[in-house]
C-alpha cells in the first residue's frame, strides 16, 4: 500500500464514513476503491460482524437483471469477496440458486435445499433478512398484480409477506425504485400498473408498499443499472452499523429516498463529466464520434445526481459520457423525463440561463465567460 493511501487510511481510521462531507467521501472510496476500503478497516468489520452473518433474500421483478450483472461484474472488489468480507449469507438470489425443482431424478423431493419456493417461505418465516428488490412490481390487472406470478402466487404478494419481515429493504435499478423502463408512458401502462417500492416516478403515495398498505421505508439505489460500488457500499453500510434503518434515513437519504453520498442533491454529472471542458468553451458536437460536449446531443448530464463522473466504472476507468450522452437513468422521471433520449432538451436554460446556442456565440468571443461558466445553473430533474 502506498505511503499516500497509508495517510489516508489512518486519517480516516476513526470517522464514520458515512458522517463524511461528500468530497472526503468521494475522495476516500474513489482513492481507495472498495476492496481497499473494506480491508482497511477490516477490524470494524471483524467487530461488527463477529456475533452473526447478515441473511439476503434479493428478489426479481420485472426487469432485465442488469442490476445483479453489474455487481456481479464489480472487479474492486468482486461479490465473493465482499460477501465474504461482510460475512454475508446471499440466501435467496433466484438467478444464482442451484435449486432444481420439487423431482429430481423422477423422485419427489420437495425440501428448501431442492425447492427455491419452500426456500423463500422458510426464510420470510425466520425473518432478520435484508430485502433487496430488483425489477419492477406489477400491480395491474384492476389491482390483481397477476401480470407476474410465480408458483401460482402473484410477486406482489411475494412482496408483501417478505417486506414485513425484512429489517430493512433496499431496492436497486431504476425499475424497483420507481418503475423505471417497465412504468414508460405506453398504450398499456395503466393496464400493467408497474410499481416501485416506494415510488412510481416521482409519487410516493403510489409504490408499492403504500398500495400494501405496508409503512416501511426503502432506500433506493437507482441507475439502469446502478453502480456496484453504490449497491455493496449501501448494504455494506448497512451491515456494519454505519446506516441505523430507520433512525438514519431521514438524515442520509434525499427526497427520493437516495443515499446523499453517492446521488448529492448540490452535484451533478455534468460537473466532473470529462468533456466539461469542451462545454465551458461552447464547443458542441451535433454527431456521433466527436470528442467535445454532447448536450446537442441529448446530454442530460446537467440534471442527473450522480457521482458516476467522480467514481467512474468498469474499474474506475470509464463513464458513460466517454461513449455517449448521459439518459440520466438516476432520476425517478426516468425514462419519460429523458425523452427523447438523444435530442438537445430544448427550452432549458443550462449556463447563466442561457441555451447552449447562445453560450456558444458568446464564448468564442469572449474569454470571461469560461471564468463565470462555474455559476452554472442546476436544472431540476422531472
Amino acid at each position: 500500500m502506498s505511503t499516500g493511501i497509508k495517510n489516508l487510511v489512518q486519517t480516516l481510521d476513526s470517522v464514520d464514513f458515512l458522517k463524511m462531507d461528500r468530497r472526503t467521501f468521494m475522495k476516500a472510496v474513489g482513492f481507495l476503491g472498495a476492496s481497499t476500503f473494506l480491508s482497511s478497516f477490516q477490524t470494524e468489520i471483524v467487530n461488527a460482524l463477529e456475533f452473526a452473518e447478515t441473511k439476503i433474500v434479493w428478489l426479481h421483478g420485472s426487469e432485465s437483471t442488469g442490476c445483479s450483472e453489474s455487481l456481479l461484474n464489480a472487479g474492486n472488489p468482486d461479490i465473493i469477496q465482499a460477501l465474504t468480507k461482510l460475512n454475508v449469507n446471499l440466501a435467496y438470489h433466484e438467478t444464482l440458486l442451484a435449486q432444481q425443482g420439487i423431482f429430481v431424478d423422477g423422485k419427489l423431493a420437495n425440501t428448501s435445499e431442492l425447492n427455491s419456493e419452500i426456500l423463500l417461505e422458510d426464510l420470510i418465516k425466520e425473518g432478520k433478512y435484508i430485502l433487496v428488490v430488483e425489477g419492477s412490481i406489477p400491480n395491474g390487472p384492476k389491482g390483481s398484480g397477476r401480470y407476474l406470478v410465480l408458483g401460482n402466487k402473484t410477486f406482489k404478494d411475494i412482496i408483501g409477506e417478505a417486506a414485513k419481515n425484512a429489517t430493512a429493504i433496499v431496492a436497486v435499478g431504476a425499475c424497483a425504485c420507481w418503475g423505471g423502463i417497465t412504468s414508460a408512458n405506453s398504450a398499456i401502462v395503466h393496464d400493467t400498473d408497474y410499481r416501485g417500492m416506494g415510488f412510481l416516478k416521482t409519487d410516493a403515495s403510489k409504490g408499492i408498499l403504500s398500495e400494501l398498505n405496508i409503512d416501511k421505508p426503502v432506500i433506493n439505489i437507482p441507475g439502469c443499472p446502478p453502480h456496484p460500488d453504490w449497491m455493496l457500499l449501501t448494504i455494506g453500510a448497512i451491515i456494519l452499523g454505519k446506516i441505523r434503518v430507520p433512525d438514519d434515513l431521514p438524515v442520509i437519504l434525499d427526497q427520493y429516498n437516495r443515499p446523499k453520498v453517492f446521488f448529492p442533491p448540490d452535484h451533478v454529472v455534468h460537473t466532473n463529466c470529462p468533456r466539461r471542458g469542451y462545454y465551458d468553451q461552447g464547443l458542441f458536437e451535433d454527431q456521433a464520434g466527436g470528442l467535445t460536449c454532447l448536450w446537442k446531443m441529448g446530454c442530460k448530464a446537467p440534471y442527473a445526481h450522480g457521482d458516476c463522473a467522480i467514481r467512474k466504472w468498469n474499474g474506475s476507468v470509464s463513464v458513460c459520457t466517454q461513449a455517449g450522452p448521459c439518459i440520466a437513468c438516476v432520476e425517478p422521471g426516468f425514462p419519460d423525463s429523458s425523452r427523447p433520449l438523444y435530442v438537445e432538451a430544448e427550452g432549458k436554460g443550462v449556463l447563466l440561463g442561457q441555451n447552449v446556442g447562445t453560450v456558444a456565440k458568446v464564448a468564442v468571443g469572449a474569454a470571461a465567460v469560461a471564468a463565470g461558466v462555474h455559476a452554472v445553473r442546476r436544472m431540476k430533474g422531472e
